[in-house]
């Protein structure tokens, strides 16, 4: 355990070392105080208007995991393909750490970087708390927010688990990126048009547990098992790619 905390500190330190953090905190950051302000001015238009319900912060973190569907890939392609690409990972190799302990550092450092992010955003339903009466429901902004961990964990893991793949960084953010656009957006598009086995497409779609239970109260078993097999899968393709790099 301590390797990788060691492994994640140092991930996560080189990401401010660089201006991929601030640009990506820029690119998830603006769009949601952009949305926020909207979603605030249009609730205010309404309650002027004697109608419409409490604004919440749960279309907020919706846009923040879409967000993360293109930004995602970007955090992890150089972890472990740059590594193998300038052959420091080889060296990484010989130090006592197991395969394992250096992609799970690797993911859990990438993490920390969007937990952070996470963080800062909840300042808008501490906002809400102190305008709507008598208050938001913070069991939904809980379950909201686990749910945003989880999809971000499962597209990390699964992004370092393809890095471990490639040497080419930018051939694992385009493998990535096409990944997630299936998991997200295709998968379930044949759902609404078959008669049966449309519920399996669902399932395996990235974007369903989140979307239809998760960001709206119901923490279902199936969506947190769901997530967590996604994080378990690319940790193990990426200790398994590391395994057969050492053994080449």
């Amino acid at each position: 355990m301590k390797n990788i905390w060691t492994i994640a500190k140092r991930e996560y330190d080189n990401y401010f070392n660089s201006p991929l953090a601030y640009v990506v905190a820029f690119a998830v950051l603006l769009p949601l105080g952009i949305y926020f302000s909207l979603v605030l001015y249009g609730s205010a238009q309404s309650a002027f208007m004697g109608g419409g319900a409490a604004p919440n912060s749960t279309p907020i973190n919706w846009l923040f995991v879409f967000l993360m569907v293109f930004l995602s890939p970007a955090l992890t392609m150089r972890l472990l393909s740059d590594e193998a690409r300038m052959g420091t990972l080889e060296l990484m190799l010989t130090a006592p750490i197991r395969d394992f302990e250096l992609v799970a550092g690797k993911w859990l450092g990438a993490m920390m970087f969007v937990l952070s992010l996470a963080l800062i955003t909840l300042v808008f339903p501490i906002i809400l708390e102190n305008l709507v009466l008598p208050g938001i429901d913070w069991k939904l902004v809980i379950s909201s927010y686990i749910g945003l961990i989880l999809v971000c964990g499962a597209m990390l893991a699964l992004g370092v688990g393809i890095s471990a793949v490639f040497t080419n960084q930018f051939a694992a953010f385009f493998t990535t990126l096409g990944l997630f656009f299936f998991l997200w957006f295709m998968i379930s598009l044949p759902a609404s048009f078959l008669q049966g086995g449309g519920e399996f497409l669902n399932y395996l779609s990235l974007s369903f547990h989140f979307a239809q239970n998760l960001n709206n109260g119901s923490m279902t078993l199936g969506g947190i098992t769901y997530y967590l097999s996604l994080i378990a899968l690319g940790l193990f393709i990426g200790t398994t790619a590391i395994e057969i790099r050492r053994w080449r």
